[in-house]
């Protein structure tokens, strides 16, 4: 029974974490595709689809895996002591592995070689810092509304991440797995390998930040 349900769960986190690379790369193509070279046009066509996608994912796959598609997420938890580190370790493969096949998926969805790597550079102390702040709103959003409204996790993610698109200047990677797999994608959302470093370095800071801050604003006082 336990190998069937962490089967289940690492099911869960791989096909959820490779249709939101899908709905990331996917609709970054199609914006570059039909902006006619208009970056913001693109840009709000990738940030609608990935919030929305965000929303849906999160209440397909909440029920068995807890939708964390993504190892920032699940370090979350594991600091926090609400998962073990075997299944985190589970969930953080089947997120990398699932991100990169979601990558390959939506490039053959545009006819798109299969095997890229990207050559859009993101450098530069501001992205880095960038990706701190994204992560730590993110951590944030998911913490808070879970120990406040549960049930409107889902939808607090997706519109947090529609609005990090356009208030950080990294536009809201926040997730490790998803820095990586995007870097084999020479598209609108791409990022070159030379800077998902500091990306995911800002991402890493920004979960421990948020936990730290988060457990401590909710922590229940002792009767005097």
């Amino acid at each position: 029974m336990l190998r069937l349900t962490l089967g289940r769960r690492f099911a869960a986190e791989f096909v959820g974490t490779a249709l939101l690379l899908a709905v990331v790369v996917g609709s970054g193509i199609m914006g570059e595709r039909l902006a006619g070279g208009n970056d913001a046009i693109a840009l709000l066509g990738n940030t609608i689809a990935t919030g929305a996608g965000l929303i849906v994912l999160i209440h397909m796959f909440g029920p068995v895996s807890g939708a964390h598609f993504n190892p920032a997420v699940t370090l979350a938890f594991l600091l926090r002591r609400e998962v073990e580190w075997r299944v985190a370790a589970l969930y953080v493969v089947a997120q990398f592995v699932g991100a990169v096949l979601g990558v390959w998926a939506a490039h053959a969805m545009f006819a798109e070689p299969l095997l890229q790597v990207s050559t859009r550079l993101r450098d530069g102390p501001a992205q880095g810092f960038s990706e701190f702040v994204a992560t730590f709103g993110l951590v944030g959003t998911i913490l808070a509304t879970q120990r406040t409204r549960p049930e409107f996790t889902p939808v607090a993610v997706g519109l947090y991440i529609t609005a990090a698109y356009w208030f950080t200047a990294s536009t809201s990677f926040a997730n490790p797995a998803v820095t990586v797999a995007r870097s084999l994608s020479n598209s609108f959302a791409g990022i070159a390998p030379a800077s998902a470093p500091l990306f995911i370095a800002g991402q890493l800071v920004g979960v421990v930040a948020a936990v730290v801050f988060f457990t401590w604003l909710f922590k229940e006082e002792r009767p005097q």
